[in-house]
């Protein structure tokens, strides 16, 4: 039975099923014979509200339960009826009839609005799943075909929707998956069999229904936070997050939050909560103390369902709380009092440690320790700074320390940290501490005093004259050490000082002028040692102020001037330099000397000022040369000094610009007329020694050529090693005609011609056996080992009658060209007279037997 409040029709039938069905007053009957013993049927039964278009269903659950040998009745079970959105066929209304003002009826189209189809996601059923059965009131008389488009259906994703183009049965081929695509937009058509369309198309919403088929996922595995220590209840600490793929508007995205565990559970078990909705972890209880437990871990648990522990879904995450530090631990010392000992002087040294604890977090501004001397230092001469890494205060010595006037103290230090100590807070005792510092006497330098010394003194004072006492003082006076004096520096050697009283005296003439003199200040140092263990010394510095006196002369300046032959104007204007001061120095009095007597007919000088004075030619011309012209100058002293000083005066021919020549430059160099003749006596002396060379050199010319061969000079061995203009590639490859340089033994019998061969090539048709030739008595002598090698030529029997006589020595095989030899080889012997050779003596008197003999 169906209650329906609305009091409506209500339409009943049994969903896809040809084995039952369900009359108007929900009777369910058997279509046909069935048989059930022992089984369960189960059929869905749809209710729906022909008003209002809503749908339940419900499920109908068939058992036979048998009784002996007869069947039994049939038992069903009804499960809850759901609200479903199934609508069995959506119809084509498009035509209806309305009657016309003239009462004629007329069909207009009216468009239905279709309610969106809800299918449940993941659905276990038979597929394809018939969903909705679409048709027109046109297919009474005619066939009409059905079609669906749109994504899901013939677009990507493609084939999840099909229809019975026939029947018009819209069917889901799978499961749907909301978190993929939530809802799908189809559109129904209906044409006849020629494809012309019938009714326009109807859009169809698919809407998938959320099942909770996701458990939630935490954003982070860890998630980590942080809390100062000694927060209050209701602090925040953070936020965890969590998501669900699942539809947030329902029950199955709907996440709560809780705290599964807490571990330390110290102080308590229940330190943090968490808000179920928002997952913001508060603190709930008091006691976080970092130097008690670092950090917390807690397991927090996320349920969709809105937390439902039955049908929701969970999943954890641990998140990580660390305690953060504060100020809540002031430093203590260590000790009440610390020790220490210094020498005195003695600057940027340790005297102490301070060591402090501190429970707060190392190496931060709640742990540093600051250090502080409260009292016992009124002078400032201790600071404590801190060492970054130990946090000990370092008691050191910034200022010298007499041990004379102080041999202790006893210094009262504070420490506090970097930052204020937390609200509450307050120091303990242990934040003060006591110093004893003591002094250790050391051996100091005597001191001079005062230091420099200035005195002030006359120049000129002479040798022995006692000046001032420099003494120094022991600062050690509760020691009786004596004080032994020396002199460290004097640039001029000047003073000397008495080891014993320190007087100090001079040595010397004391000299304003001295280049050790800087604007009137000479300073000398001196040293005091004293007799400790190890002696100790000290310096001191002696100023002395001299005071000028008139004790130099004046002088001319400049002390050379040029001047032309001719000079215009011819005047020279010249001043006097004066090493004193005034008023020891100018004005000065200018006067030409009356010696040599040339001075006033030359010159003349007239007085411009007291510092400048003008020299004038009296004369009109001077030859060029070099002048000294004396003058008398007398300075301006209490008592006065003159000097007579010499103006060098260049006189030169000048260009027309008035500046000298190059030659008279010289000359105004300081090349005077002798050095200019010395100068001239060097040269000719230079060209003398040269022409005595080249003599020389022609005169042993003339001795080598008379030593030289009665040969050819152009044939002459040691001529034509010195020809170096000829660089060709040999004799390989000059265009010689090599018939004329034919071996002697390839000649005809009836002509003896003689073969050109190298003196250096052993004859190839004899093996004449030399006699051992002598060595030149002087190797260097070429004309005397000729001569030696011409006469051991003339004694031997056995010499051939060719070039043997060049022969000297045999140096291997030669050019193929054969020997050059200088006698006629290309003439023949009858064109030739040898008679002449008989005249040059017994050596050639052979050759010319043998060659001027005729044919016989």
């Amino acid at each position: 039975s169906f209650m329906d409040c609305g009091r409506a029709k209500v339409w009943m039938e049994v969903g896809d099923s040809s084995d039952f069905g369900v009359n108007g007053d929900g009777v369910v009957f058997a279509l046909r014979r069935l048989s059930l013993v022992g089984k369960e049927k189960a059929e869905v039964i749809y209710a729906r509200d022909l008003q209002s278009k809503q749908v339940w269903k419900t499920r109908a659950h068939l058992h036979l339960h048998p009784q002996g040998n007869s069947t039994g009745p049939v038992q069903v079970k009804l499960d809850d009826a759901t609200l479903t959105q199934r609508v069995p066929e959506i119809l084509f209304p498009w035509r209806s009839m309305v009657v016309r003002g003239d009462g004629t009826l007329r069909r207009v189209k009216r468009d239905w609005v279709i309610p969106p189809i809800n299918v449940p996601e993941n659905s276990r059923g038979q597929f394809p799943e018939d969903l909705v059965r679409i048709r027109s009131d046109r297919d009474n008389n005619r066939m009409l075909r059905y079609s669906v488009t749109g994504p899901g259906a013939d677009q990507p994703p493609t084939g999840i929707y099909i229809i019975n183009p026939i029947s018009g049965q819209l069917s889901v081929t799978k499961p749907l998956d909301r978190e993929h695509i939530s809802n799908f937009h189809l559109r129904a058509h209906a044409v006849d069999l020629n494809g012309n369309q019938v009714e326009n198309p109807i859009d169809i919403v698919i809407n998938v229904i959320d099942q909770n088929d996701n458990r939630p996922e935490f954003t982070h595995t860890i998630f980590n936070g942080t809390v100062p220590e000694g927060s209050k209840p209701g602090s925040f600490v953070m936020t965890v997050t969590s998501v669900d793929k699942d539809d947030p508007k329902t029950a199955n995205g709907m996440l709560r939050y809780k705290i599964l565990s807490q571990n330390p559970q110290s102080p308590s078990t229940n330190m943090f909560t968490i808000n179920n909705k928002t997952g913001d972890i508060i603190t709930v209880a008091a006691g976080l103390d970092r130097e008690k437990v670092t950090q917390y871990t807690l397991i927090v648990q996320a349920t969709d369902m809105e937390g439902n522990p039955t049908y929701g879904l969970s999943n954890t995450a641990t998140t990580v709380i660390r305690v953060t530090d504060v100020n809540d631990n002031p430093p203590e010392f260590t000790t009440d009092t610390f020790f220490g000992e210094v020498h005195e002087n003695r600057v940027n040294v340790i005297v102490a440690n301070l060591t402090v604890t501190d429970k707060d977090q190392p190496h931060t501004s709640a742990w540093g320790a600051v250090y502080r001397i409260i009292t016992g230092d009124p002078t400032g001469r201790f600071s404590i700074p801190t060492d970054p890494t130990t946090n000990e205060g370092l008691l050191t010595v910034v200022k010298p320390i007499d041990f004379e006037l102080t041999r202790s103290f006893m210094l009262t230090v504070e420490a506090e940290n970097e930052v204020p100590l937390a609200r509450g807070m307050h120091l303990p005792r242990q934040s003060t501490a006591t110093v004893s510092v003591r002094i250790l006497d050391i051996n100091e330098s005597p001191e001079f005093s005062p230091n420099p010394k200035s005195i002030k003194l006359e120049e000129g004072l002479p040798s022995g004259s006692l000046l001032t006492t420099f003494t120094a003082q022991d600062p050690d006076r509760f020691l009786r050490q004596t004080i032994r004096y020396s002199k460290m520096s004097d640039p001029a050697n000047w003073l000397e000082i008495d080891p014993v009283n320190g007087r100090i005296s001079t040595i010397a003439i004391l000299d304003r002028e001295s280049p050790y003199v800087k604007n009137n200040l000479y300073n000398v140092t001196f040293m005091a040692s004293d007799n400790g263990i190890p002696p100790a010394s000290g310096t001191g510095t002696l100023q002395m102020y001299l005071i000028d006196i008139n004790d130099n002369p004046p002088h001319v300046f400049p002390p050379e001037v040029e001047m032309c032959e001719k000079p215009h104007p011819n005047a020279i204007n010249i001043t006097a330099s004066d090493p004193d001061l005034a008023p020891n120095a100018g004005p000065f009095a200018f006067e030409l000397a009356n010696r040599p007597s040339d001075v006033r007919r030359n010159w003349t000088l007239h007085r411009i000022n007291g510092e400048y004075a003008q020299l004038r030619l009296r004369i009109g011309t001077l030859a060029s040369g070099i002048y000294e012209v004396p003058i008398l100058i007398t300075d301006s002293g209490n008592l006065p000094l003159f000097n007579t000083s010499y103006l060098r005066v260049k006189v030169c021919q000048c260009d027309h610009h008035g500046d000298c020549v190059d030659m008279e430059r010289i000359i105004a160099a300081g090349l005077g007329t002798g050095a200019i003749i010395a100068i001239l006596i060097c040269i000719i002396i230079l060209l003398v020694l040269v022409l005595m060379f080249v003599m020389w050199m022609k005169r042993r010319d003339k001795e080598r050529q008379a030593k030289q061969l009665l040969i050819d000079p152009e044939d002459d061995v040691r001529d034509n090693i010195l020809k170096y203009d000829e660089e060709g590639g040999g004799e390989e490859d000059q265009d010689y005609d090599l018939s004329q340089l034919q071996q002697p033994d390839a000649l005809e019998p009836e002509c003896i011609k003689v073969g050109i061969r190298r003196m250096d090539e052993r004859p190839l048709h004899h093996d004449h056996q030399y006699p051992i030739r002598s060595a030149a008595p002087h190797p260097g002598d070429i004309g005397g080992f000729i001569h030696e090698g011409l006469k051991a030529a003339d004694n031997d029997p056995t010499a051939p009658p060719y070039d043997s006589l060049l022969v000297f020595d045999y140096e291997g095989s030669g050019s193929t060209a054969g020997s050059l030899s200088s006698l006629h080889s290309s003439s023949s012997c009858s064109d030739q007279d040898y008679d002449y050779l008989g005249d040059w003596g017994p050596r050639f008197r052979k050759l010319a037997d043998l060659y001027g003999g005729g044919d016989d």
